[in-house]
């Protein structure tokens, strides 16, 4: 009896999404500048089940803190990319990508700092 309720409490809790424990993804990006890095972080940022985003522009490597309950490395890879940017093997989405300034495109030929 005392091993089916205590069963019953680990699935409830499952089910509920108690035990998801955040997880992390890196996603290589195609971004360029701080302008880049803002967008990518404030667009992941309203991304629902997304604790943290943090862009290193060194390696354009973003690291994501996500609740796996809420949300997905899938749909993480499709915000970057409708934002703008390449996300992984995901290219960026032609409209987010036109509305992205000239100088935060990949061929821009601008120097950033």
């Amino acid at each position: 009896m005392m091993k089916s309720l205590v069963l019953g409490l680990l699935l409830a809790g499952n089910l509920l999404g108690f035990s998801d424990e955040p997880k992390i993804v890196k996603v290589k990006t195609s971004a360029i500048c701080e302008m880049c890095k803002a967008r990518i972080e404030k667009n992941l940022g309203f991304s629902k089940g997304v604790k943290d985003a943090n862009l290193d522009l060194n390696d354009k490597v973003v690291t994501v803190t996500y609740d796996p309950g809420k949300t997905s490395e899938e749909k993480i890879l499709q915000t970057i990319s409708k934002t703008g940017y390449d996300a992984n093997l995901v290219p960026a989405d032609p409209k987010g990508y036109d509305k992205l300034p000239s100088c935060c495109k990949k061929d821009s030929k601008m120097k950033h700092h």
